[in-house]
């Protein structure tokens, strides 16, 4: 499965992007507002958005308490940004009228790059909403904005949500990107817990790409800087993360731990989204440990506590981890409409990790329901989503060390200018990197071509396999409705369509076999018919069950009187079948409605309605027996003499 972080992770890059921290020579300069008394509630309010959120809105408060007496837009803005942020992930409502509140005062504000934290906190209310395509347009608003105004918070801010968001949607390479130059710009502003969460969001993308011993590297050395610094909050994200990582790496007990305090720190902190997707989490360990009961109950609190918060992907989590618990419970009706509730947030994130995962899921469970059409066609769409992945993961590393090739060249090539007596061996140097960089590039695609050969394989074999079970019967294994009508359309749309005979057999009260003695004898009547029918048809003649007691044959190049004593060929053979053993008091019997193809213009579904009339006809003339109904044309041969029976040609 994909890594999941807590989405608004990213609500502490609001607070990042607009909030410098207080005291400095240079924010003084840059700044005037220092001297405002609102000024001291705001910087401490964005110290505790890592550690305490609740004194974070606390401080905010009181901050607007004193802008109603002494009016600053630019702290109005920055507080009600504040706010925002806190409130994205759990009031949509309440967050979108501080954001409009902001934005509001941006014309009376005299720092231009606040408008880039207005747009960011927009888009962190669309991104938590699951709306990721029109959160991105935000983002980029955002950049460009703080570009314009050479605002290197608002920038870096911008950066981390846009690259962020980029990540989640697999692009990976300008992603890191983005996260990449955030992170400089963070420790060109000596901004340390800022460029700490942006190196966080490089170990969320490294685990996207699927290389998860290096994100929880990286979440490791992130936790032990959170912790010295006492940064609660950022602790109970990271631990998060980390456990996503050991999830993914299918190391069972350290995700528990993980997500266990991370739990724990939401908890204390009245954190309900955080402890929602611990939960999921711990759910999720449940699962993979063999205890679906275990995870439904951990799943039912989330579900309480992610009522608390806008989060669409936190619900959608919650509902794809109920769909496993419930599946492994053989719960299939409802473990199928909780995996089609999280496919619905899934594919509007275009998610395709999770999308995989669900995908298959789903088709697990539908299959296991008898709905093998749908099972297939929704493992189509986990093979189809899993190689969209595949080859986005590789393209995206490659377009991720030709990112780093292009940004050394260029450093070296600034290198050389300045360093002239220094160029034919920084251009050796550049030039085995280059041929480095080759090898790894032909390497890798190597590779690629090989998983792909090896992903084409299985998928051949996995559609062939459900194509087989598509047009099989599975309990008697004569091919289906579908697989007989399938054959015979071809053969009555041909320009001079050979003589064709249908024959209907029906088990003669069936039902009695199944109260009287119960189903598993029933379901031994039918395999033995169908037994008996496989034995008596050849080539080109082909059986098929149409369901329930009733089986169909069709004998192409068979005229009327052919047909005729081949029904009864059959009639005969069933009546033969030793039933002492399950049924001791009766012998299995047949009716059988037959029915001859018109020369021209007839179709399966006529020949069915015909062959099913005469099957009446045989009931009505006290079963077991043969009866026939020709097409109009022929209706003057349907009282034939019974010849004697004959095998087939």
């Amino acid at each position: 499965m994909r890594l999941l972080t807590l989405t608004r992770l990213a609500c502490l890059l609001v607070a990042a992007a607009f909030l410098t921290v207080a005291g400095t020579a240079r924010a003084a300069d840059s700044h005037p507002n220092q001297l405002h008394p609102a000024q001291g509630y705001i910087d401490q309010a964005a110290a505790a958005v890592r550690s305490r959120p609740a004194d974070s809105v606390r401080d905010a408060q009181a901050a607007l308490k004193l802008l109603a007496d002494q009016p600053n837009a630019d702290l109005e803005i920055r507080a009600r940004l504040l706010l925002c942020d806190h409130l994205s992930e759990r009031d949509k409502a309440g967050a979108e009228t501080e954001v409009a509140r902001a934005r509001a005062l941006l014309p009376q504000a005299t720092r231009r790059g606040l408008e880039a934290g207005v747009l960011n906190c927009e888009g962190t209310i669309l991104e938590t909403a699951g709306e990721n395509a029109r959160a991105r347009e935000l983002y980029e608003q955002a950049v460009a904005v703080a570009t314009r105004a050479h605002d290197d918070e608002m920038l870096a801010a911008s950066l981390f949500a846009r690259g962020y968001l980029l990540g989640l949607q697999g692009q990976y390479a300008t992603g890191l990107a983005d996260l990449k130059r955030a992170q400089s710009l963070y420790d060109d502003l000596q901004l340390p817990d800022h460029s700490l969460t942006a190196m966080n969001g490089i170990a969320i993308l490294y685990n996207r790409m699927g290389d998860y011993a290096q994100a929880r590297y990286m979440y490791d050395q992130a936790l032990k800087a959170q912790r010295d610094a006492g940064m609660y909050r950022e602790q109970s994200v990271t631990l998060h993360n980390l456990g996503r990582a050991h999830e993914n790496l299918r190391e069972w007990d350290a995700a528990q731990a993980a997500f266990q305090e991370t739990y724990d720190i939401s908890r204390q902190l009245n954190y309900a989204r955080g402890e929602a997707y611990a939960l999921r989490g711990l759910a999720a360990v449940k699962n993979a440990k063999g205890d679906p009961n275990g995870a439904l109950q951990i799943l039912e609190q989330a579900m309480v506590l992610q009522r608390q918060t806008p989060d669409a992907r936190l619900e959608a989590q919650i509902q794809l981890a109920r769909g496993v618990a419930l599946h492994r419970l053989r719960q299939l009706t409802a473990s199928a409409e909780a995996l089609e509730s999280a496919l619905k947030v899934f594919r509007q994130a275009d998610s395709l990790n999770e999308l995989r995962a669900t995908y298959g899921e789903l088709a697990a469970v539908l299959s296991d329901m008898g709905n093998w059409r749908e099972g297939y066609a929704q493992l189509l769409n986990a093979q189809e989503t899993s190689e969209r992945m595949f080859r986005n993961q590789v393209d995206q590393r490659f377009a991720t060390l030709k990112v780093e090739f292009d940004t050394a060249a260029k450093e070296k090539e600034n290198a050389l200018l300045m360093r002239e007596n220094n160029a034919n061996q920084l251009a050796l140097a550049e030039g085995q990197r280059a041929r480095n960089l080759q090898r790894a590039v032909i390497v890798l695609t190597v590779i690629l071509a090989v998983l792909l050969a090896t992903l084409a394989w299985h998928q051949w074999r996995s559609t062939r396999r459900m194509h087989r079970l598509a047009m099989t019967d599975e309990l008697t294994g004569v091919p289906n409705r579908r697989a007989v009508l399938s054959r015979l359309a071809p053969l009555l749309l041909q320009p001079n369509p050979p003589s064709c005979a249908m024959l209907i057999i029906d088990i003669d009260h069936f039902k009695s076999i199944n109260d009287q003695h119960g189903h598993a004898e029933g379901d031994e009547a039918l395999k033995s018919v169908a037994r008996e029918l496989r034995e008596d048809v050849h080539e080109p003649a082909f059986i098929g069950r149409l369901g329930g007691e009733e089986f169909v044959v069709v004998i192409p190049g068979a005229d009327f009187d052919k047909a005729y004593r081949l029904a009864e060929r059959f009639r005969e053979g069933v009546m033969s079948i030793d039933t002492r053993r399950w049924l001791k008091d009766r012998r299995i019997t047949v009716s059988i409605g037959l029915t001859m193809a018109k020369a021209t213009g007839d179709t399966s579904s006529t020949m069915l309605q015909r062959a099913d009339a005469a099957l009446y006809d045989a009931k009505r003339a006290g079963r077991n027996c043969v009866k026939a109904q020709l097409p109009a044309e022929e209706s003057e041969a349907s009282a034939p003499m019974k010849p004697a029976q004959v095998g087939f040609a």
